[in-house]
């Protein structure tokens, strides 16, 4: 291996049954560099994540850490890496320190040992080490995750997607630590889905459908295969927003408060979404917008104040308002062992639909989709991307008021996301309420108004335009980021 590399990949190829997961890859990773490995969903790359790992086995080509080939000295190669799935490795049962004190034990070393080598991140939670990793926001569980994989003082660290599901103040932060790493010398392999992460590679590998397309620079790729990296953005109609102002509040929240003991994670909200609207319902990780979507959907009692969904009341009618909503949840709600049309089935039973109906709107989802003929086939064997779309359209097959959307989109690439997209616009053009959350500030713009959640409160409501001009920043990016690092309230 070249001195100067710190990681070799020579031919690799690796398959699932009749799935080519891995199709003869090569490309190299020099040491001390921020290599991005990138592609769409089903691209290959946690396959090559784990193979770098040496938690896989190649079937054909070779490749090769530090100097050490994963296959033959995969022990050499285990005390070298770092690695932070995608989905996060913590024990969620088990405290900040008990999670830490764990994979020191499991690398041979203890927390005093390798702290140097973490105390600039770990520090920041150190004061939470009783709490559960369960109970810790998505930023501090990052934090807590990225601790635990440098613990033992790797020189090569993966990270598979590390950010997904984290607000964008806290991803800024989580690439600043990054580059302070990057200055140690550690080189650094990161797959991500959003763009200004990309940005912050020294160079990218291109996967799709398990082959390379392309290494270089993070803008000479995105701009070869712009076709899949930005796709063209929608144009919702005028007549669409004009429309929806005249229609009827379809949710209407006033002076809206969830406290728990002296803690109000939601305190004082006030607002109402038109029927047809994309309410978009923004916020950092804490900032109240999960528990305030539990109060709206009935999963949650206010402490004080009121609120209707559908003319319903939230605090004495939430039974009935779950029979008008739609949910879909960043963690699927679909069932992986079920197939396409069973799940179809089961969630219109549930929501006391005519076997009639629901055989005629069953083929006509599958023909819209383009599911037809996938429509045997279980739902664990789907890319994410066909999941995410079966999830939404599952969630408003009855034909609900509203759909409520907790994050629908994370870790996606960006072409699926603009397919996703489109389905929602359909539902609005049907007249259903759409109320998002979502941490991609570039489908903040989608929306027809936004409301933005700092410590509990809105700080901000209005149409994407208004915002951008009422706090003087280019885009929804900025407005969220400018807005988001006023918070004041700690972690509690």
């Amino acid at each position: 291996m070249n001195k100067v590399n710190a990681i070799e990949v020579s031919h690799i190829s690796k398959s699932y049954g009749s799935v080519k997961a891995l199709d003869d890859v090569s490309f190299s990773v020099s040491k001390g560099e921020v290599f991005g490995l990138i592609g769409p969903d089903g691209a290959g790359k946690t396959t090559m994540f784990r193979i770098l790992c040496s938690l896989l086995l190649p079937e054909t080509g070779t490749a090769a850490v530090d100097g050490f080939d994963v296959v033959r000295q995969m022990r050499q190669v285990r005390c070298r890496v770092g690695y932070m799935p995608g989905k996060f490795s913590l024990y969620q049962d088990l405290t900040v320190e008990e999670n830490l004190k764990f994979f020191a034990t499991l690398f041979g070393t203890t927390v005093e040992a390798g702290y140097d080598s973490i105390r600039a991140i770990y520090s920041q939670i150190e004061r939470f080490k009783d709490r559960k990793a369960g109970a810790l926001s998505g930023g501090m569980k990052q934090k807590l995750a990225l601790s635990c994989a440098l613990v033992h003082s790797p020189s090569v660290l993966f990270l598979d997607e590390p950010t997904t599901g984290v607000d964008p103040v806290s991803r800024k932060e989580f690439w600043e630590m990054l580059l302070t790493l990057k200055e140690r010398g550690i080189t650094i392999v990161a797959s991500t889905p959003y763009l200004d992460e990309v940005r912050c590679c020294e160079r990218v590998a291109f996967l799709d459908h398990g082959r390379l397309k392309g290494v270089g620079t993070p803008d000479a790729i995105l701009d070869e295969f712009r076709d899949i990296f930005n796709p063209p953005g929608i144009n919702k109609s005028e007549e669409l927003r004009v429309k929806s102002e005249k229609l009827d509040n379809v949710i209407e929240v006033s002076h809206l408060v969830k406290a728990f003991g002296t803690f109000h994670a939601v305190d004082d909200i006030s607002f109402s979404v038109r029927r047809g609207e994309i309410f978009g319902f923004l916020g950092a990780n804490g900032a109240g917008k999960t528990t305030a979507m539990h109060m709206l959907t009935g999963l949650n009692q206010p402490t004080s104040g009121t609120g209707t969904v559908c003319g319903l009341d939230i605090r004495t009618q939430h039974e009935q308002i779950k029979k008008h909503i739609g949910y879909m949840s960043q963690r699927f709600s679909l069932y992986e062992d079920l197939t396409v049309s069973e799940n179809i089935r089961l969630f219109a039973g549930i929501y006391g639909m005519k076997d009639e109906d629901i055989r005629r709107k069953t083929d006509e989802l599958l023909e819209r989709l383009q599911f037809t003929e996938h429509k045997d086939t279980l739902v664990r064997s789907l890319p994410l991307g066909w999941k995410q779309k079966l999830a939404f359209s599952v969630s408003i097959f009855h034909e609900p008021g509203v759909v409520f959307l907790d994050e629908p989109t994370g870790g996606v690439d960006p072409a699926t996301r603009r397919q996703f997209w489109e389905l929602i616009y359909d539902a609005a053009r049907r007249g259903i309420t759409v109320f998002v959350t979502t941490h991609y500030m570039d489908e903040a713009e989608y929306c027809d108004r936004i409301s933005i959640m700092v410590d509990g409160k809105i700080s901000a409501l209005g149409t994407p335009d208004e915002l951008k001009q009422r706090f003087h920043q280019p885009d929804m990016d900025h407005v969220f980021t400018y807005l988001a690092r006023q918070a004041k309230r700690s972690e509690k």
